[in-house]
């Protein structure tokens, strides 16, 4: 039986507690393992099984090596007028990009802005988690991660800059359903480079290149994936690099090209408050008006529907929090490994 065939389809609530029993067990603090569930879960709700729990057991591995510390002491760093900064102490990235959201939302409600760089941290997954939140505080937030040398630079055969994600979330009416942006700055997400493996799937041959630079259409031997839009996506990750890891302070790239050194992962976080643009609550009313009128677009020709930023993931999430959330057989097999590992049971869904 394929992999594909071999899904499984588990309840929101049940793999949620799963992940942080599992995460638990790997040596995360209970409330970051709590917080990191969340965040895989929330990813699987809305399709994004490349950001998902399929990442768990490379989790654990980070924790058990020490990149990720599962008991993180993240302190407040420096903070001037609006910008604030973290020092992350590699805290789990779910844990710590959601300090920086708050942070920059409760910078937001007293300055109009606000900006909370993280440095230190680890993977953080999906980042429209992040601008969500703030989105539902009622503020645009915006967010963007870096890391190591992932993606050919346009124009180079090499890994030169990461998969830098940005997202961009804005509140309507709706307090529930913002607009939400979350895109990687790659040709694809290596998570899905991951999703296509577990569930026994080969891939374009545009995603990504073997270790001799040429395009290869088996995940297993991807060494490093093409940025979206050629020298678009590789211009957008390294101004992110800029942006996130150098006005924190703590450089990525360079010290990976120069120095060979891998010096972790940084986010960061903005929040713009409407209120502070004199637009308040018209700001929402405007968002909504602007949706409808994207919406009433006629749809292009094998198109049902015009649909906006993360409405996708909405409807989808919808759908699975009625019918469960399904799990490619690949990804079973090793959170299952990793269950009997950490001694935890296993849900019945699963076995």
């Amino acid at each position: 039986m394929s992999n594909e065939l071999a899904r499984r389809v588990i309840a929101k609530d049940t793999l949620e507690a799963f992940s942080a029993s599992l995460l638990e067990a790997g040596g995360f603090r209970g409330d970051y393992a709590r917080q990191t569930a969340g965040l895989l879960v929330w990813a699987n709700l809305r399709g994004a099984d490349s950001h998902g729990v399929l990442r768990i057991p490379r989790y654990i591995e980070m924790a058990e090596l020490g990149i990720v510390k599962g008991d993180a002491k993240p302190e407040l760093s420096r903070e001037f007028g609006a910008v604030a900064m973290i020092d992350g102490d590699h805290v789990p990235g779910a844990a710590g990009m959601s300090m920086a959201a708050d942070k920059a939302a409760a910078l937001a409600e007293k300055f109009g802005v606000g900006l909370c760089s993280i440095i230190r941290t680890s993977h953080a997954g999906a980042v429209g988690y992040f601008t969500e939140r703030v989105a539902r505080a009622g503020k645009v937030g915006i967010a963007m991660t870096a890391s190591k040398p992932l993606m050919i630079y346009h124009g180079s055969r090499v890994e030169g800059v990461s998969t830098n994600p940005i997202s961009i979330a804005a509140p309507g009416r709706n307090p529930t359903r913002p607009i939400v942006l979350d895109m990687s700055t790659a040709a694809v997400a290596l998570g899905k480079v991951m999703a296509a493996k577990d569930a026994g799937k080969s891939i374009p041959p545009d995603w990504g290149v073997d270790a001799a630079g040429i395009a290869t259409t088996d995940p297993a031997k991807l060494k490093a994936v093409l940025p979206i839009a050629g020298p678009k996506g590789s211009g957008l990750s390294l101004m992110i690099e800029i942006l996130v890891s150098l006005l924190g302070g703590n450089p990525l790239i360079s010290a990976a090209l120069t120095d060979n050194r891998d010096s972790g992962f940084n986010g960061l976080v903005i929040a713009l408050d409407p209120k502070a643009f004199g637009v308040g609550e018209d700001f929402e009313e405007e968002v909504d008006r602007l949706a409808r009128a994207i919406k009433a677009l006629p749809p292009a020709e094998g198109t049902d529907d015009v649909l906006l930023p993360g409405e996708r993931g909405f409807l989808l999430a919808e759908k699975r929090l009625r019918e469960g959330i399904p799990l490619a057989g690949g990804t079973i097999d090793r959170l299952a490994a990793e269950a009997a590992k950490q001694g935890i049971a296993i849900p019945t869904e699963l076995r």
